[in-house]
């Protein structure tokens, strides 16, 4: 091990990270730690966070019969992008003492010392204001609603300290798309989206448990909670039964905004692949196992909007 891994410097790539991803491999030294808080080494978190609104958009165009919106689709990757980056950067100014204290997060920026606090939150209102300028390029009704979730991001970082269910506030604030997509096309909420918006939120508090796997030894030393410390022995029949209403919630939504033949196979291959992750799920799961689950979401995730995509577009009349 290098002396810069060992000291948490520049150089050293975190844990969970992609060491050959092309925005660490190629970042200067003294931008790798921004690289990092913003988590552009780890893009699953954007694509997760991205996901329910492609879902939503692609929803409302086959529930509207109309072509997938494109550009709505464009803004939203680069909104995920960057309120990822900002919520994340946010996180760890809140958690960065508690990070030191876990080894897997006590190499990050702020837990180490190689950002400031007072750099951190200039790295914040930057990505802020790029997240700003995406919504506003939304309708009014789609602005008023995204502008509520700030509250829902703002409580996170703070959930693990008084309820066992942080995993369930991450899921209200990721979720948070679905309803964004869909109205984003139809300036007004529906019933399909507040059942997508649900399916999400189980989703996430799924996939979040298979994720805090990985740090229960150490949440536990340091007074962390999180649904994989409350679940123990049982987390297996535990996100079993977060999939399987998230996949019921999904169906839902795909018979609300009018069926078809592809968004039902996009839901029935969405049920296969949770299917998979619970089976392999347990308690003492590995750390690297509980990593590969938790980032094979992203697979998930578009598989169910590849069924909506292709049911928009077959619906188009």
């Amino acid at each position: 091990m290098s002396l810069a891994q060992q000291d948490g410097g520049a150089g050293a790539a975190l844990p969970d990270a992609q060491t050959n991803h092309p925005l660490w491999r190629f970042a200067p030294e003294w931008l790798r730690p921004f690289v990092q808080l913003a988590r552009l080494d780890r893009p699953i978190g954007w694509w997760l966070l991205l996901l329910p609104c492609w879902e939503g958009s692609a929803l409302a165009s086959a529930a509207l019969h109309r072509a997938p919106n494109l550009w709505h689709l464009t803004l939203f990757f680069i909104g995920a992008v960057v309120m990822r980056g900002a919520g994340s950067t946010y996180n760890d100014y809140v958690d960065r003492k508690i990070d030191a204290q876990v080894e897997r997060t006590r190499n990050r920026p702020l837990a180490s010392g190689r950002v400031s606090p007072r750099a951190a939150l200039w790295f914040i209102v930057a990505q802020c204001l790029i997240g700003l300028a995406v919504l506003l390029s939304f309708n009014g009704y789609t602005i008023a609603l995204g502008f509520l979730s700030v509250l829902i991001v703002a409580v996170y970082p703070f959930a693990k300290r008084f309820t066992s269910w942080p995993q369930a506030i991450l899921g209200f604030a990721f979720a948070y798309g679905a309803m964004l997509g869909w109205t984003a096309q139809t300036a007004a909420i529906g019933l399909p989206a507040l059942l997508l918006y649900a399916s999400c939120i189980l989703w996430t508090i799924g996939f979040d448990t298979i994720y805090a796997l990985q740090d229960v030894r150490d949440d536990a030393i340091a007074g962390i909670r999180s649904t994989a410390r409350l679940f123990g022995a049982q987390v297996k029949l535990a996100v079993g039964g977060l999939y399987a209403g998230s996949a019921l919630c999904a169906a839902l939504a795909a018979y609300g905004s009018g069926g078809g033949i592809f968004s039902y196979l996009g839901v029935a291959a969405y049920v296969a692949h949770l299917a998979w992750q619970t089976s392999l799920t347990r308690e003492d799961a590995p750390p690297g196992l509980a990593l590969k689950l938790f980032r094979s979401n992203r697979d998930a995730g578009l598989l169910l909007f590849g069924g909506f995509l292709l049911q928009s577009l077959s619906s188009i009349g």
